[in-house]
Formats: structure tokens, C-alpha cells, sequence
């Protein structure tokens, strides 16, 4: 075998083994995040607090996210994604661990705090990571299979914790999280180094806050972030407000639970399909489309219908057409702002769309006011999704980037 053979060979295993250790790190602050979703009710009555404060624990991540996802971005374009990530992810972990001493609710409220302080540094180092070890026709697939881990540990949190919890207890659980975390986050920083042949020591340079007004003006990269901020405002709120906006058809909490989980996991499929397609015809833009198209065409009946076959089978298309378009929208950033602004734009992106996610929760409730019914809220979903569908039709491919060359 010839000495380059061999070296090429190298550089496709380390390129998977990196992401690899992405995707458990990013599916990790997931987990974190949701895992107290399914047990509102359970810590309300171990640590006798309001739901309004568990709801406040819960929006604690996108509140987050949305004051220090540019600042990642930056630190990431300044250090390096090895650094931003690796930060975030110990972060993670040593906060994980405050979780453990769960005599108390504060110690909960401090080690979450502490996990969504670290997210965004993990989270925003995806684009960066991506452009260093993979060809650009093949990125957009590889930023589907990271975002694939997000995907999984959503599925886990809500699903797995209350099963953990019910067979042990709550400190077992955290001491199991905080474990995982402290595994993912140390193969992270053991494997995840930069590509010797890649752009990434390139793209390392003193980023400074006013380098963003370049990003800022660019009309595509703003038509990016607002599809981000509605797109991501729908995904939330559909799964914080489903289980209500399904109850008066006659579906229970479990039920209600099945449908959201059967979402996320055919999200996970669509998101190792659709980006791998993207990348084959490179093209972006009528995927995205696509995307946008068919939740609007579902939303309506996902959310008035009480038959659990046509429930699952209508969140399952939902999810596997519609969650891809997250890493769409990423490999759009990196594409539009270039890599060496990567960590920024894509700071921005997930800025956005953790905004939209504040807002819209927020919105729909208010929509929904005293009455009953949550069928004014799913009219604003479905605004939302007409308006995301409009704005995707004004994006452009940036075809003579997407043509680069392959390894």
C-alpha cells in the first residue's frame, strides 16, 4: 500500500471518529436539557415548587443560548472549535455533577444553569468542525449526522429519564448523566483535533465583535436567521405545547409523549437522509423548501386528530421532512459566511432560532388566552411555516461553492 493510501485512509477514519465525538457531546447537552421535562410534576411535589418555576428551569437553556451564542461563535472563530467545544462540553460535565447533590432544588437550578451555560459552545461549534474534516460536497450530510445526535438525546430525555428515575431514583439518575457527560466530554477533547490538511488553523484569527457587521448586512445570511428563528419557534413550540393542544381529542400524556418521541426519531432518519441528497445534487435551497412545505401542509392535522395511527404516521413524515432542514440551515450559514467567519454566523443562526423558540412558546400561550381551545395557536404555527416556506423560496444556492473540489 502506498504511503499516501494509507495516510488518506487515516484521515477518513480520524474525520468520523471527530464527529463521532461531536454527536455524543451534542446529543449530551440535549439530554441535559430535557431530562427534567418529563418530571415536572415529579420534582414539584419532591421540592414543593410552582410549575411556573420548573417551566423557568426549563427556559433556561434557549434564554441562554440567546445571551451567549455569539459570544461562542466568536470564541470558536478566535480558538478554534477543539477549544470553544471542549469548553463547553467540561462545562457540561462539572455542572452535571452539582446536579448529583439533589437534596436540594438549588443545587438542580445551579448545575442546570451551569449545563446551559456550556450548550452553546458546543452546539456552535458544528459548521467549524464539519469544513475542517470534510469535503464540501459532503458537509451538509456530515452536519446531518451531527445534528442527528441532538436528535437522539431529546429522544432519550424525554422517554428514558422517567423510566431511570422510577426504577432507581433521582440521584441515580443525575450520578448516570453526569457520568455520560464526563465520558463524552473527555472523548471529545482526547480525539477532536484539528485536520492537519484542513482550514481550520486558517481559519483561526483574532475575531472581534465589530467583524460581525459584515455578517449583519449580508441579505442572505439575514434571510437564513430568520427562517432559523421561525423554523425552530415551531419545532418548540409543537413539542412544549403538544400534549395540551392534543388533550381535548383524546389523548392522554403517554399517547401524547409517543407522538413527539415518533417525531424526533424519524427526524434522526430524515436528518442522515436529506442533508446526504443535498449534498449529492448540491443544492440547498429546494430541500429547505421542501421542508417547510410539508410541515405546513401537516401541522393542522397532526394537531386536531385523536386517531393515534394517523397521529404517529403524520408525526413521523412531519419529523423525517421537516428536522433536516436544521442542518440545511447550518451548511447555508457556513456556505454564505465562509470559514473563517463560520463560528460567528452560525452563533447568529442559533441565536436566532433559540430567540424564536423563546418567543413563540411564549406567544402561543398568550394566543390561546383563557379559552380552551389551542386552535388559534396552531393558526400561528401555521403562519409561521407559510411565511418560512415564502422566505426559503428567496434563498440562493451558492452553487460554485458547493461545487468544491472532493477527496
Amino acid at each position: 500500500m502506498k504511503r499516501g493510501d494509507h495516510q488518506g485512509g487515516r484521515t477518513i477514519t480520524n474525520r468520523w471518529t471527530v464527529l463521532l465525538s461531536f454527536t455524543l457531546l451534542a446529543g449530551m447537552s440535549q439530554l441535559l436539557w430535557l431530562n427534567f421535562a418529563p418530571l415536572i410534576t415529579t420534582l414539584e411535589e419532591r421540592y414543593h415548587v410552582s410549575e411556573d418555576s420548573m417551566n423557568l428551569l426549563l427556559m433556561v437553556f434557549p434564554l441562554l443560548y440567546v445571551l451567549l451564542s455569539v459570544h461562542a461563535g466568536i470564541i470558536i472563530d478566535r480558538r478554534g472549535y477543539r477549544f470553544g467545544v471542549g469548553l463547553g462540553g467540561w462545562l457540561m460535565a462539572i455542572f452535571a455533577c452539582v446536579r448529583v447533590f439533589d437534596q436540594q432544588f438549588i443545587f438542580l437550578v445551579i448545575g442546570h444553569i451551569g449545563i446551559a451555560i456550556g450548550q452553546p459552545y458546543v452546539m456552535n461549534g458544528i459548521t467549524k468542525l464539519v469544513a475542517d474534516w470534510f469535503p464540501r460536497d459532503r458537509q451538509a450530510m456530515a452536519t446531518g449526522l451531527g445534528t442527528v445526535g441532538m436528535f437522539a438525546g431529546m429522544a432519550i430525555a424525554l422517554a428514558a429519564t422517567p423510566i431511570l428515575v422510577t426504577a432507581t431514583n433521582l440521584q441515580v439518575a443525575m450520578i448516570i448523566f453526569a457520568g455520560l457527560t464526563v465520558l463524552a466530554a473527555f472523548f471529545f477533547w482526547l480525539v477532536a483535533h484539528p485536520n492537519p490538511k484542513g482550514n481550520q488553523q486558517q481559519a483561526v484569527s483574532a475575531v472581534r465583535w465589530r467583524d460581525l457587521l459584515p455578517l449583519l448586512r449580508n441579505r442572505q445570511l439575514l434571510l437564513v436567521c430568520i427562517i432559523a428563528f421561525l423554523a425552530l419557534g415551531f419545532f418548540n413550540g409543537v413539542t412544549s405545547w403538544l400534549e395540551p393542544i392534543l388533550k381535548p381529542y383524546g389523548v392522554d400524556a403517554e399517547q401524547a409523549g409517543l407522538v413527539g418521541g415518533m417525531l424526533i426519531i424519524c427526524g434522526m432518519i430524515g436528518a442522515a437522509i436529506i442533508p446526504a441528497l443535498s449534498d449529492r445534487y448540491r443544492r440547498r435551497k429546494p430541500l429547505l423548501i421542501v421542508c417547510c412545505a410539508v410541515a405546513l401542509l401537516l401541522t393542522y392535522p397532526l394537531c386536531t386528530t385523536g386517531n393515534m395511527g394517523a397521529l404517529l404516521l403524520v408525526s413521523g413524515f412531519l419529523g423525517f421532512m421537516f428536522l433536516p432542514g436544521y442542518a440545511l440551515l447550518l451548511s447555508m450559514t457556513e456556505e454564505i459566511a465562509g470559514e473563517q467567519h463560520a463560528g460567528e454566523a452560525t452563533g447568529l443562526m442559533m441565536l436566532a432560532g433559540n430567540l424564536g423558540g423563546v418567543l413563540v412558546i411564549a406567544a402561543m400561550q398568550w394566543i390561546k388566552g383563557d379559552g380552551a381551545s389551542w386552535l388559534p395557536a396552531v393558526y400561528l404555527l401555521i403562519a409561521i411555516l407559510l411565511v418560512s416556506t415564502v422566505l426559503a423560496w428567496n434563498t440562493k444556492d451558492r452553487q460554485k461553492r458547493l461545487a468544491g473540489k472532493r477527496s
